[in-house]
């Protein structure tokens, strides 16, 4: 096999493949006879079919099934040769394929870049350490009450916390507008789901009064006409409701399958949840720093191929949010590569980042991390041990949380290096944060 290779830009390289004839013909001549061996045509017996004959019907078939495997294969043995790491695949471009002559191709492809490790000493990292309070447990039972509430209808006039039942019309400069306009709508006041302003202007009206409001919509509204624009709204109430919590008892607790227990047991299984997405929430806000400060100190070259890979999975994933789309709906028109461009980037480049420090610092999966984060989300099941069993069985499987080790191994590599400051939160601190102004 000939091989010449040339730089065309950047991480764009062009490998020109000779592959000899004999190697061609013969494996073209040996599939054409295991096929003849089992070949059925009118006059002849099984496997008596003359190599002419089987040549002239199926030989065509055959040369083309061969040349591209033979091309497949013959490029990444050229590109191991030649010690390139192709990112994605290659455009390939015949140059010769006539029979009895060598065959050669063209093959134009990315390669990945090599990365440049910094120091990482450096690194500015804090990391928060919080005590789940009987006061937080507290909350989040009262929390998960008003998620099962029930709402029973009240002669008094409406409060925050009540669902009032609303007739509404929107007017701007005394014309309706699209999407202003409903009967029989259920609201919670003070559950900020209307434009700010409405749901104020409902509190301490009764059943059957009417009232007509001004609000002004915020100025990123994603109606362009909408936007800053001041309106009204004729507001008829037509019933009001106030909040019923449910029981603290056996059958508030079997919403939860808890069925044993008591409100001890259920205070318990409320921590214990609480503690489990507490610990996640803070190894990511480790992790965030970490990735950020590895992105910002790294510049990578990126192959085209590698973004455009995570822009299809980027896209796929909003897809799958969303649910089933509507019959004709074209993802690539109604999601542009552009959304999703910036994050592909980010996370190609730290990929190759990440990948780099694992190779230079040779870590390797911990058996034990592994089996530990296979046990804690199989603890999230009902039959944990056939969860466990089904990661073991299924290589794709293991390996996708094996790379999550390796990314939480990497975090306390960088960890170890970086000058890291504890400090103490609460719970609503972490988990609840107040939006940056």
């Amino acid at each position: 096999m000939q091989v010449s290779i040339e730089t065309t830009s950047g991480l764009e390289r062009r490998l020109t493949v000779g592959v000899p004839a004999d190697t061609v013909e013969g494996e073209i001549e040996k599939r054409l006879k295991d096929a003849a061996k089992n070949i059925r045509l009118n006059g002849f017996r099984k496997g008596k079919v003359p190599m002419k004959v089987v040549k002239q019907r199926y030989g065509a078939g055959v040369r083309q099934e061969v040349i591209g495997e033979v091309i497949s294969r013959s490029f990444y043995e050229a590109a191991q040769q030649q010690d390139l790491k192709p990112a994605g695949q290659p455009s390939i471009e015949p140059k010769q394929m006539s029979e009895g002559k060598d065959l050669e191709f063209v093959a134009t492809f990315e390669v990945y870049p090599e990365v440049s490790l910094g120091d990482v000493s450096g690194f500015k990292v804090t990391r928060e350490s919080v005590e789940i309070s009987d006061e937080d447990i507290d909350k989040m039972i009262e929390t998960l009450r008003k998620h099962q509430a029930t709402f029973e209808v009240v002669e008094r006039a409406s409060a925050d916390g009540d669902q009032v039942n609303i007739d509404f019309t929107g007017t701007k400069d005394g014309e309706e507008f699209d999407g202003g306009k409903a009967e029989g709508h259920n609201l919670v006041l003070g559950s900020n789901a209307m434009i700010p302003g409405f749901e104020d202007g409902i509190v301490g009206m009764k059943a059957g009064e009417e009232k007509t409001i001004k609000v002004t919509f915020p100025d990123d509204y994603q109606a362009e006409e909408l936007k800053g624009a001041e309106v009204e709204f004729a507001i008829k109430v037509n019933s009001v409701s106030e909040q019923v919590l449910p029981e603290l008892k056996k059958p508030f607790f079997q919403t939860f399958g808890l069925e044993k227990g008591g409100i001890k047991a259920f205070q318990k299984e409320v921590k214990s949840n609480m503690e489990r997405e507490l610990k996640n929430t803070l190894k990511s806000k480790v992790k965030a720093q970490v990735m950020d400060q590895l992105f910002e100190s790294h510049e990578v070259e990126l192959p085209k191929a590698l973004i455009s890979n995570e822009i299809d999975v980027l896209r796929n994933q909003m897809m799958q949010r969303f649910g089933q789309q509507p019959k004709g709906f074209d993802a690539k028109s109604m999601l542009p590569d552009n959304m999703f461009e910036e994050e592909a980037k980010r996370r190609v480049a730290l990929g190759l980042i990440v990948g780099e420090v694992v190779k230079s610092a040779n870590i390797k999966p911990e058996a034990k991390a592994v089996r530990s984060m296979i046990e804690e989300i199989a603890g999230t099941y009902e039959e944990p041990q056939e969860v466990i069993d089904y990661y073991y069985s299924q290589r794709q499987m293991l390996a996708g949380v094996e790379s999550a080790v390796l990314e939480d191994q990497v975090v306390e590599y960088i960890l170890d290096q970086a000058e890291v400051t504890e400090t103490t939160a609460s719970y609503d601190e972490i988990m609840q944060p107040k939006a940056e102004s």
